[in-house]
């Protein structure tokens, strides 16, 4: 999964690769559909590159990030052709070497009445989304060793658009009467990625939010509700300072707006007490049945770590929840 390269766990969760998976395919059909809107009232045959353009118009930095990305993709298709490196840097708005480049130029050059659009070909502003993602890799390989930093490289190079086929396949392009063009389905599998990205950037922002914070003064308070509520089921949590035990996956277990206490923290104390429970061996056994029991620990270990940091679904469900709340002038108080 290229969710690691974006900022997962190494090994993410298979539950969280499901419910991305649907919000990415929900997401691009719902595109779709308003991109053959588009397409049939312009008179065309196919969606092309110019109607998801025009359907991105009014959020400049994706539609920015998005040009960006088709110049590149224009650079690539030059090289893999063999063009020599100093012809590269000629002529950046070509017509036979710089095709989408060109075709987008043309397009919002034709819808574009105050300039703005344009002005984007020119604009060399840093993508503040696309520097965190760098710095947040950046700091992930620090503590790799070499297997875990080839797995890490490998995560990076991997997209959409590498089976264009099973790509297309999976939006069921094939039923559609009106079908995307090579260019719209590059467009699309970039897309698809970004869409990724910003679900990983949004989920590890939730999980930022969830994680006990040092010197927070709400950490060891428990409301006289838990203890009621929980004083038959769970008497052992009553005395613990780590956090309370919630449900990951319950509705409930989004932050609220007033401090409570964390989630995380005592699942992870209580997730490491059976770990630790395993190693105690009898002292009548040899050493080999030590070494394996050792070996079977140290795995379970890292299992648990790695469950621990992967990204939950609950982490993505209130990043969806929050990127859709309206944000209004008596939010705060609401």
């Amino acid at each position: 999964s290229f969710r690691f390269s974006l900022g997962d766990a190494r090994r993410p969760l298979h539950e969280t690769a499901i419910l991305v998976e649907d919000i990415v395919h929900t997401q691009l059909i719902n595109l779709l559909q308003q991109a053959a809107e588009v397409s049939q009232m312009r008179g065309a045959r196919v969606i092309s590159a110019e109607d998801l353009l025009f359907l991105m118009r009014k959020d400049k930095k994706k539609l920015r990030r998005l040009l960006k990305y088709m110049f590149f993709r224009d650079y690539k298709s030059k090289i893999v052709k063999g063009i020599e490196e100093d012809d590269l840097l000629e002529d950046k708005f070509s017509n036979n070497t710089n095709k989408r480049q060109k075709l987008a130029q043309d397009f919002l050059n034709s819808i574009d009445q105050t300039g703005e659009l344009l002005a984007m070909f020119e604009d060399d502003e840093i993508d503040d989304v696309k520097q965190e993602r760098m710095e947040r890799a950046e700091r992930q390989t620090r503590t790799m060793d070499s297997v875990q930093y080839a797995e890490f490289c490998e995560s990076r190079q991997l997209s959409f658009s590498k089976k264009a086929s099973k790509f297309r396949d999976w939006l069921d392009c094939s039923s559609m009467e009106i079908k995307p063009n090579a260019v719209a389905m590059e467009i699309l599998a970039y897309l698809a990625y970004e869409t990724v990205a910003q679900l990983v950037d949004l989920a590890l922002l939730v999980k930022q939010d969830m994680a006990p914070k040092a010197g927070d003064p709400f950490s060891h308070a428990i409301s006289a509700t838990f203890i009621q509520y929980h004083n038959s089921t769970e008497p052992h949590l009553l005395g613990q300072s780590t956090g309370v035990k919630t449900s990951l996956d319950s509705p409930e277990n989004t932050p609220p707006p007033t401090p409570t206490p964390p989630a995380s923290a005592g699942q992870q104390h209580l997730g490491k007490t059976p770990s630790g429970a395993l190693g105690n061996g009898g002292i009548g056994q040899d050493s080999t049945k030590s070494k394996q029991r050792k070996r079977k620990k140290s795995t379970a270990a890292c299992g648990m770590e790695a469950q621990s940091d992967a990204i939950q679904p609950s982490h993505i469900r209130e990043a969806i929840r929050r990127y859709g709340h309206k944000i209004g002038p008596l939010s705060p108080f609401t």
